[in-house]
């Protein structure tokens, strides 16, 4: 279980950790039974409902100390589970609304751009290095989101994710997707970028936004058709990555029930 927190781990295995209640929860809501379950007899009693849902999953009954000895979680709350990465989503064909992140750093703010993404009804998320989407700090802070989630993550070295997604960038604009990038306002720029509510979001989309601190890297905003911004007070130098995707994703999601609602009065 300890080498099942490390991507080398889950590879060699085919499994994928899912530490918690919530995350055996969200995998039994997808209709994907967990391969197998660990849990403290004190979880058990608490959670019967729960436990008749796992048929056919082998059960291991293990002591809180042996428990805490093998998650990753501080106070594990008295159960994880194995899931083969095959159940994983697939990343579809066609998308008309894609996420692309640049070597996003920070578990938080990963799991939070995910949860967000999935509420925004992203079809896919593109990651170009950057922490470990399957992480269990990541899956814990996106509540599962990838459990739903079509990924792909680029790599495994920066410089080579860099590459690739320039590539898949480059083939999205000949198709006809307008790639977004997200720039901190700049007044003094000839060519400033939107207000993120001037753009047409109801057209195909990639939005993409670049790591912590450096931002997004010269070669994916080159290849970006369109830039947009979240106008803010000059007080705050720039916005966390997280807190800037949610009205920018949203932003799309609105624009589109609109679009509906205005076509069919």
């Amino acid at each position: 279980m300890r080498t099942l927190a490390t991507r080398a781990g889950r590879q060699a295995e085919g499994l994928l950790l899912l530490e918690g209640t919530h995350l055996l929860q969200e995998v039994l809501r997808q209709g994907n039974a967990p391969e197998e379950i660990i849990a403290t007899e004190a979880w058990l009693q608490c959670h019967p409902a729960l436990a008749e849902r796992c048929p056919q999953a082998r059960w291991r009954i293990v002591t809180d100390e042996v428990l805490r000895a093998a998650l990753t979680t501080v106070t594990p709350d008295g159960v994880a589970c194995l899931s083969p990465l095959d159940r994983l989503p697939t990343v579809p064909p066609e998308q008309d609304f894609l996420l692309v992140l640049d070597r996003i750093q920070d578990p938080g703010n990963l799991g939070t751009l995910l949860r967000t993404a999935l509420a925004a009804d992203i079809n896919a998320v593109w990651m170009g290095a950057g922490v470990d989407p399957l992480g269990t700090k990541v899956l814990r802070a996106s509540a599962g989101a990838l459990l739903q989630l079509p990924h792909q993550r680029f790599g495994p070295s920066e410089a080579v994710a860099i590459s690739q997604l320039q590539q898949e960038l480059t083939q999205l604009v000949a198709l006809g997707v307008q790639v977004v990038a997200t720039l901190v306002p700049d007044s003094n720029k000839a060519d400033p970028p939107l207000p993120y509510w001037d753009l047409d979001w109801t057209l195909p989309t990639a939005l993409v936004l670049g790591t912590e601190g450096a931002g997004l890297h010269p070669d994916l905003q080159a290849c970006c058709t369109h830039a947009v911004t979240l106008p803010h007070s000059a007080r705050v130098e720039s916005l966390n990555v997280a807190s800037a995707a949610v009205p920018l994703l949203l932003e799309r999601r609105r624009a589109t029930m609109t679009a509906t609602s205005q076509q069919f009065g």
